[in-house]
């Protein structure tokens, strides 16, 4: 540890300070949490806009279905920016600290939210808005990466044996809770301003909240991550930055087994989530709040089936259950995404159901190899998993879901998310061989 970061540590280790004692792990979840709340908030908030506003607003030139795939272009670019994240603030934790690191990453993923929330429209600057649209996702992406806490894995490691899909589950519960603050923020602007007004100010309000909302969850981790104990556990943990090549070098099967082993589940995490408002924006005459409405109904049922897959992991086993939901999915996509053609009612079924599938499945989804990451890796190692999960299950689901149903129909958009359910079935399998699946 250099001296800069020795210092910057004591600091924050001092203004934080409170009784020595062990760590209980109801604290780590509270931290787990609110940090990943802040971190889907902000993603919800971005994936909203990007369906009913940046077509409008960034791309009039075009039809509403090509500025729809543009917006969903740039969509991407925050999946695959978050390696580059992780390599530069694993560089930022190994020399400053993990404050510093945390500081830095949450002010950047802060500001580039909410600068978003002023982005110009096309009719001002022209092309130069999408330039700065791009810009400001890509560095959403990279400091996404960077609120990496290690957390998670703290709290998975901590976890009582018995207990293990119980507390597996508890930083997924940061999706449901972003999503639904999300949905209600923008349902509320949608449902109560006139059309003019909503374009033109009221869809900026919810990135200004995101902003707020980082503000809160940086103090609320730092109070945690710094503290004399939980240091001593992280420590005890090996759970420090590695260099990402020196990782992958050593353990990059298992970073591979742990990257697409929730493939099903995250390419279902979009097609429930984004997809379905893009394409009833786009070709129903359903009014978005109500939709949204629906949504936030669906992210109560998400949020329920996640807990209820923690009882169930400890149960069968978290394998058996990514198997079971991986072969769920595989059936769901032969037959629901049609359902959003068949009115509210065949809506509400996709939604509902498609988010109670997900609930089953994301919620024992990430992290389901940390443990057999050797000590050394396996704090850089679960971050590097879990960025190459979201590029290669979610980053480009909306984007393909909408290629493929605007194209073929709706049951073409089911083709990418049976393609996720074949890959997770096989990384089940190949993990399950070499013993690198947590059961």
């Amino acid at each position: 540890m250099t001296h800069t970061e020795a210092s910057a540590e004591r600091d924050a280790r001092l203004i934080n300070a409170r009784h020595h004692g062990d760590v209980r792990s109801g604290d780590i979840a509270i931290g787990v949490i609110i940090g990943r709340t802040s971190e889907f908030f902000d993603f919800f908030v971005y994936a909203i806009a990007s369906v009913i506003v940046f077509p409008r607003l960034v791309f009039p030139f075009v039809d509403p279905v090509t500025g729809t795939l543009y917006s969903f272009a740039i969509f991407a670019l925050a999946f695959a920016a978050r390696p580059l994240g992780t390599s530069i603030f694993n560089a930022i934790d190994r020399t400053y600290g993990r404050s510093a690191k945390l500081t830095l990453a949450l002010f950047m993923l802060g500001t580039s939210t909410v600068a978003i929330g002023f982005l110009p429209s096309y009719e001002r600057i022209g092309l130069w808005a999408a330039v700065v649209l791009t810009t400001l996702r890509v560095l959403q992406g990279i400091a996404v990466a960077g609120t990496w806490d290690g957390l998670a894995p703290l709290l998975a490691l901590n976890a009582p044996k018995e207990k293990r899909g119980w507390y597996a589950m508890i930083p997924q519960l940061g999706a449901p809770i972003g999503l639904l603050v999300a949905s209600l923020l923008f349902a509320f602007f949608v449902g109560n301003l006139s059309a003019a007004d909503f374009y033109d100010w009221g869809w900026r309000y919810p990135f200004f909240v995101a902003f707020a909302i980082n503000v809160v969850a940086l103090f609320a981790r730092l109070r945690i991550v710094v503290t004399p104990e939980y240091t001593r556990l992280y420590d005890e943990r090996e759970l420090k930055p590695v260099r990402i090549r020196e990782t992958l070098r050593a353990q990059g099967r298992t970073v591979l087994a742990g990257a697409f082993a929730p493939l099903a589940s995250f390419a279902l995490f979009h097609m429930v989530t984004v997809f379905p408002l893009s394409w009833v924006f786009l070709y129903t005459r359903e009014a978005p709040s109500r939709f949204l409405l629906l949504e936030s109904a669906g992210a109560v049922v998400f949020t329920i089936a996640i807990m209820v897959s923690g009882n169930l992991s400890d149960r069968f086993g978290r394998a058996r259950l990514l198997q079971v939901c991986a072969v769920a999915i595989a059936v769901f996509s032969g037959f629901a995404p049609q359902l959003l053609d068949a009115g509210l009612a065949g809506e509400a079924f996709f939604m509902l159901s498609g988010f109670a599938l997900l609930g089953l499945s994301f919620g024992q989804s990430s992290g389901a190899v940390a443990s057999n990451f050797q000590p050394h890796y396996r704090y850089t190692g679960s971050a590097l998993t879990s960025d190459l999960a979201w590029i290669f299950g979610a980053g480009l689901a909306p984007l393909a879901g909408l290629v493929l149903a605007s194209q073929f129909g709706l049951l073409a958009a089911g083709a990418y998310l049976l393609s996720g359910a074949i890959c997770t079935l096989v990384a089940l399998r190949f993990a399950s061989r070499r013993n690198d699946m947590e059961v």
